[in-house]
């Protein structure tokens, strides 16, 4: 294996710390490069520079590169462009197999060992601002500013011409409506420029009395629940719906202020009341539909495929908006015209970085689906989520013990990667707290397209002498939280699912074997299944004009579960102290007694369970049904 220099683990390293330093770019962007006396080694297309590490830098060819400046290139603009990319890779050195940033001519041609290209929001104030050419000679006198032209070749270029007259070459390039380029021959140097960019552009907006803060307010509640499902339908296709992020409102970036802006949240926003209309209408003046819709004075929405498209572009509609807000201290925003933005919508090398990012997004039977899961910070429930997981699912993880769901979330998206789980708070058997829940999961996602609702507790006892504590506590979580969790999510579901658009939703309640006959000693939880069932029955009747199937599943026995092999309080050691499993002497002998009474001889496993989910979803002719997952200890009749 090829040995790394510590240069290049010290690029990498700092390039890091740039990327995740949201003072310098914003969804770990920005582009950087180290050379030697023969190579560029330069960040990839669609790599996030706040993850890059040292190989996976494209080591490119310095001469060729430089060649690139001189060779003949056809008039017509796109296949210019296509002659540019073959350049471009003829430069990569093996073995090296990604694509290189589009910017590796720039970077050769500034003569430093270092280059580093951020988009400080400070910066983009000014260098968006139509006074921003003039504030840039006042601020920065040292600075080379370059006037906007279109990233990619023709930027390369227009750099290339201007150094040519400038000795030695300045270390700091404004770009208009484009960041800023910083070139150095060490990393403190490149680290200290920036410092004091920062620093004297805060002292220019305080000196102009423009606030540089910006923080998120809270959407209208109603708004987000009127409006967020309808949009995961508007602007998703008949197979998936959009996934639909709210905030509180702010007003957009009123046209193009960067490139970066334009690919994460497109060049416009619709202001506007949620409608198909409104969408129609939007979608015929601008030729695509829209990524940011605002509802003035109540929400702001972000739309995208996933999850994590749609919080990238909240986060670049955000960061456009108090871009446009900065630019007030610079003669008001500059945006890009017609032409310039043609240009970048159109340009294959932002469409390969779409591409790159769309092929690390989640695969599956239910690619990008919501998925709610309740009672899912351990046992079957986690065992459940999991299984959604890695069938591409988007999954809510919603139980009571807040911290043992964010704690499981934060495994699996170790496991599965990251914006796929997240936590919420709820105790079903409150009706605020489902209500919240809700409205939770409707903020990050727009809606839901499948509820399990999993939760539940167990407590057995004689009916001649449990309390009536206990029976009213399994009955409320048992009974009457899955009907607060099926009223809530069928609000939601019904409104993403409006004017027939989309596919069908899914309510899906555990039950239990204990909900197809009944328990001994366990009346308040063999009672609340079997009425479970009833629920279902009669939810599956009415909600089918809401295009929403209802299902209960109803699983044997799981012996691997906490409830049943926790070494303290499972029902094994309390069975084994009891007395009883006659001849039982050890916990293994209280287990084989149970898993003998099931004829395909063991317990039900979570994945048995997520089969049976998976049947009940993609089964289109199934509802108002109870489906035994026991293994044969529990037939249906």
């Amino acid at each position: 294996m090829t040995q790394i220099p510590a240069d290049l683990k010290a690029h990498a390293a700092a390039s890091r710390k740039f990327g995740a330093d949201p003072r310098m770019v914003f969804l770990g962007g920005g582009n950087t490069s180290w050379k030697t006396d023969s190579t560029l080694y330069i960040k990839p297309s669609g790599v996030e520079l706040a993850s890059i590490q040292p190989e996976q830098f494209v080591p490119m060819d310095r001469a060729a590169l430089r060649r690139m400046f001189t060779a003949p290139v056809p008039e017509d603009c796109w296949a210019r462009e296509a002659a540019v990319k073959e350049m471009m890779a003829a430069a990569v050195r093996a073995p090296a197999t990604a694509r290189p940033s589009v910017e590796a001519p720039l970077h050769e041609i500034i003569p430093y060992k270092f280059v580093y290209h951020m988009h400080p929001t400070l910066v983009n104030g000014m260098t968006c601002g139509r006074d921003g050419k003039a504030a840039s000679k006042r601020l920065f006198p040292e600075a080379l500013w370059i006037e906007f032209v279109d990233p990619g070749y023709r930027l390369s270029m227009a750099v290339a011409e201007r150094l040519r007259r400038l000795d030695p070459a300045p270390q700091l390039i404004f770009l208009e409506n484009h960041g800023v380029f910083v070139g150095a021959d060490s990393l403190a140097e490149i680290d200290g420029i920036y410092i004091r960019i920062l620093a004297t552009m805060e002292k220019a907006y305080r000196d102009a009395g423009v606030a540089t803060e910006w923080g998120a307010t809270r959407p209208d509640a109603e708004t987000v629940l009127n409006s967020a499902p309808v949009l995961r339908s508007l602007l998703g296709s008949d197979q998936t719906r959009a996934i639909v992020t709210a905030t509180g409102y702010f007003e957009p970036a009123a046209g193009p202020l960067t490139p970066d802006h334009m690919v994460y949240a497109k060049s416009f926003a619709l202001s506007a009341p949620v409608s198909a209309a409104s969408i129609a209408e939007f979608a015929k003046k601008r030729g695509y539909a829209p990524k940011v819709v605002a509802v003035a004075g109540k929400a702001l929405f972000a739309a995208d495929a996933t999850l994590k498209g749609a919080r990238d572009t909240l986060l670049a509609a955000q960061n456009a908006a108090h871009t446009q807000a900065l630019t007030k201290a610079f003669g008001g925003p500059r945006y890009l015209g017609d032409r310039e933005r043609e240009f970048i919508e159109n340009w294959e090398v932002e469409s390969y970085r779409q591409k790159v990012a769309a092929s690390a997004a989640a695969s599956g039977r239910l690619a990008n689906k919501v998925c709610v899961v309740t009672g899912a910070a351990q046992g079957f429930g986690l065992g459940i989520a999991q299984g959604l997981v890695a069938e591409g699912a988007v999954v809510v993880l919603a139980d009571l013990n807040l911290a043992g769901a964010q704690k499981a979330a934060a495994a699996l998206e170790t496991a599965f990667g990251k914006n796929r789980v997240f936590a919420v708070k709820v105790d079903v058997g409150k009706e605020e707290s489902v209500a919240a829940m809700a409205l939770t999961v409707v903020c990050e996602c727009g809606g839901m397209d499948l509820l399990v609702a999993n939760a539940g507790v167990l407590k057995a006892d004689s009916v001649k002498t449990m309390t009536q504590a206990d029976w009213q506590l399994v009955t409320d979580v048992n009974y009457t939280g899955y009907f607060l969790c099926a009223k809530h999510a069928a609000r939601v579901m019904a409104a993403q699912n409006s004017g027939g658009r989309g596919p069908w939703t899914d309510i899906i309640q555990i039950n239990s074997k204990s909900g197809l006959e009944g328990s001994n000693r366990n009346a308040a939880y063999a009672g609340g299944k079997f009425g479970a069932i009833g629920l279902t029955q009669s939810f599956a009747k009415e909600l089918v004009e809401d295009r929403i199937k209802v299902n209960s599943i109803c699983p044997g026995n799981y012996f691997e579960g906490p409830l049943w092999s926790d070494p303290e309080r499972g029902l094994f050691v309390q069975y084994l102290r009891a007395g009883k499993v006659p001849g039982a002497k050890t916990i293994a002998d209280v287990k084989r007694f149970y898993e003998s009474k099931v004829p395909l001889g063991r317990g039900c496993l979570p994945e048995d369970v997520v089969r049976a989910i998976l049947y009940a979803i993609e089964q289109g002719y199934e509802t108002g049904q109870a489906i035994p997952v026991t293994g044969g200890q529990v037939m249906l009749r």
